[in-house]
């Protein structure tokens, strides 16, 4: 019976995964792309807007290409804003053969749509977050295939620029709004997934766009500490703007993965230690100055659904679940310091997703081990009828504005908590399609309304996920919303066949705690 339920478990995220893979979403939405939407939590809070997985690909015109190579990136709006090249579809389609993509990243017709979207919507944002891998997949191929000539100084060179053109579109659709970026797994100067352990050329370059990004009145020596770290390590530390007494540390988490490398292809444990030895000091020193922490980073740490279907392991027969990171060690430090770590904020999975890290490995449960299904492995573990108090870390994955997996692009309108750094509300806005063509935007969901919880909190999740992993059948209300909002665009039945074993990640993301859920089921 274990067997076969682990072999269940396999097959069904393997459907989940393919299935979104090539879906494309279809339904039309409604509205004035023009109007903007309500905030969720106006009154005295903080409005904000989250982004993630951009995915620009300035490939998209590949007759564009050898013009953006020569300019400096001043010049790039204008070069990808001209006419097209009357080749520009069957040089695109050569390209993805050539370099094959799961689907179709971020053109500069959806970017621009983006941009007049956010400057409708958010114009009252007092920060922007930007959660990771703004170049397209497959950016080093496409290079290459289209400059083969190039030297790796130039191919550098171009992903800053992609880099730029991004962050200086963004800061000009929303004026003076500071920005605040991470890097993720495509974000590199040589490789997907890759990046060297010191003096990377690639940080140092962006770390100027890094600097120029931030709040216009942060101390220069606050500046100038943050454009050092993330030039030697993709990480730094900053006030968050309009939060009092509250600290944004953006962490390139791409060091943790299973698969990180070094430019020249050699695994490299260092650098994964000193990040989680800066972020170590970076809470305790919070601590110390009675700040509270919002982490920023690209891959969430937990159980990667996909991967494992993927590999078809047998979960509950002893088999590890792939992990989106190597270890549990970046999980585990910020769930030991929840009462300072109010928020933590990933991308990267392109999907509108929410979890809370507990501190399972420390000697205490999750609170999605109050259900009746869960089976505890963690020590000194409480019965699983005692209802445990709020404890863990919040975590929200921001979905993508890509829309490569066949999701509607979308962003985030948060409203933020002054007096607790903690994400009051959030309402997700979505595109009409997924080519930026006479799209419009609207609201997609409201937190508040759609869960009927408080905030987007330790108290709250702790309540909530439970309430989905104990549907199994996904009946209620709320597990409903959740199947409907994961994917912009509407995979719910998709999803519903994997919906036990996915609820499984929400709060256990641990191997073994995941297992233990998952194998209960």
């Amino acid at each position: 019976m274990i067997a076969t339920k682990s072999v269940r478990l396999s097959l069904l995220s393997l459907l989940v995964a393919c299935s979104i893979a090539v879906a494309t979403a279809q339904s039309p939405a409604s509205g004035n792309p023009a109007a903007p939407v309500a905030s969720a939590k106006p009154s005295a809070n903080v409005p904000a807007l989250l982004l993630s997985d951009v995915h620009l690909d300035p490939f998209a015109d590949p007759a564009k290409v050898a013009k953006l190579n020569a300019a400096p990136a001043a010049e790039w709006p204008a070069i990808l804003s001209a006419p097209a090249s009357p080749t520009e579809a069957q040089d695109f389609a050569a390209l993805q053969k050539s370099c094959p993509t799961r689907g179709i990243d971020t053109s500069w017709v959806l970017w621009q749509s983006s941009l007049a979207a956010i400057h409708a919507n958010a114009a009252q944002a007092k920060f922007i977050t930007l959660s990771g891998d703004l170049l397209a997949h497959s950016f080093d191929c496409k290079y290459k295939a289209l400059l083969p000539k190039a030297s790796p100084a130039d191919y550098t060179a171009f992903t800053e620029k992609t880099i730029r053109t991004i962050a200086t579109t963004l800061r000009a659709a929303l004026p003076g709004v500071p920005l605040y970026i991470a890097m993720g797994n495509n974000d590199s100067g040589c490789a997907d997934y890759a990046l060297d352990a010191t003096h990377d050329a690639f940080l140092g370059l962006v770390a100027k766009v890094i600097g120029e990004s931030l709040p216009a009145d942060l101390a220069p020596a606050e500046r100038a500490a943050a454009v050092s770290d993330f030039a030697a390590g993709g990480n730094y530390s900053v006030p968050l703007a309009a939060v009092p007494h509250t600290r944004l540390l953006v962490i390139d988490d791409l060091f943790f993965s299973g698969k990180y490398a070094t430019c020249s292809g050699k695994t490299d444990p260092a650098p994964a230690a000193a990040q989680l030895a800066w972020l170590a000091e970076q809470i305790a020193h919070a601590r110390q100055q009675h700040e509270r922490v919002w982490v920023m980073g690209h891959i969430p740490p937990g159980v990667d659904l996909y991967a494992t279907a993927r590999k078809f392991a047998n979960v509950c027969a002893g088999a590890k679940p792939q992990m989106f990171l190597a270890n549990e060690s970046m999980a585990n430090l910020l769930a030991q310091n929840a009462d300072v770590v109010r928020l933590a904020l990933f991308g990267h999975t392109h999907a509108d997703e929410m979890r809370l890290l507990t501190p399972e490995s420390v000697g205490q449960p999750s609170p999605a081990s109050t259900t009746p299904n869960a089976v505890s492995t963690t020590p000194n573990a409480v019965p699983a009828a005692v209802t445990l108090p709020a404890a863990g870390v919040p975590l929200k994955v921001v979905a993508s504005i890509t829309p490569v997996n066949g999701n509607r692009p979308t962003f985030t309108l948060a409203s933020i908590d002054p007096a607790t750094a903690s994400l009051a509300d959030y309402t997700v806005v979505m595109a009409s399609n997924t080519t930026g063509l006479a799209t419009i935007w609207v609201p997609e969901y409201t937190y508040s309304t759609t869960y009927h919880e408080p905030a987007f909190d330790a108290a709250s999740l702790s309540t909530l996920i439970p309430a989905l992993e104990a549907d199994p059948a996904a009946k209620t209300p709320a597990s409903q919303a959740y199947l409907r909002n994961y994917f912009p665009g509407d995979l719910s039945k998709i999803l519903q066949l994997a919906w036990p074993q996915y609820t499984c990640s929400l709060a256990h993301d641990s191997a073994a705690a995941f297992a233990a859920c998952a194998c209960a089921k």
